[in-house]
């Protein structure tokens, strides 16, 4: 089973991604578009395990969430996977209440290393992904519309649990099933 721990976008706050992402389509016709039911923001991507873990790393999440509680965060800026100029994944970075991510990112990564998992050690970069691209190359025209899109006021989102989630394979995409979530 492949296996990611993640915060999931509330219903209500899909609206203003949407509306990027909308934009980004106007723009990018040939984009293809994260599904709005499968946006999040990734905290450990697990990988392929079997299933006999899910019981360990739902400890690990509750264990991780200890002394963090809610807190909200704010769509930022536009990026990209591995870069914004030559963008594969086009992303939305985050502000706000970013410590406490980073906060709970470690206590989970330690609760992973306890359960023996590999853990991914390169920089931790948060973000939203919201759409795949193949040859862009970014133009200062199209920089510019990223900054124009991005310069409206987005309302916080508030972040009151964490999932479990299981990404299964269908016709070269994935579905995402909760497994678990636990409430900060």
């Amino acid at each position: 089973m492949r296996f990611f721990i993640a915060l999931e976008i509330p219903e209500a706050d899909k609206e203003q991604i949407k509306q990027v992402q909308a934009q980004l389509k106007t723009l990018i016709p040939r984009i293809k578009l994260t599904d709005p039911e499968k946006l999040h923001l990734t905290i450990a991507f697990i990988g392929e395990q079997d299933l006999s873990i899910q019981d360990a790393l739902i400890t690990a999440m509750k264990n991780a969430e200890v002394g963090i509680g809610p807190f909200s965060i704010i769509p930022a800026y536009l990026d990209g996977f591995p870069h914004l100029h030559t963008a594969h994944i086009l992303w939305i970075g985050i502000k706000g209440d970013i410590d406490k991510l980073y906060r709970l990112r470690h206590h989970i990564k330690d609760g992973l290393e306890n359960i023996k998992l590999g853990v991914d050690h390169r920089r931790y970069v948060p973000h939203i992904a919201i759409g795949k691209l193949n040859n862009f190359n970014l133009t200062p025209n199209l920089e510019k519309e990223f900054e124009r899109i991005m310069s409206i006021q987005f309302n916080p989102i508030t972040v009151s649990s964490i999932k479990l989630f299981e990404s299964i394979p269908e016709h070269g995409l994935h579905s995402h099933n909760t497994l678990a979530e636990i409430k900060l």
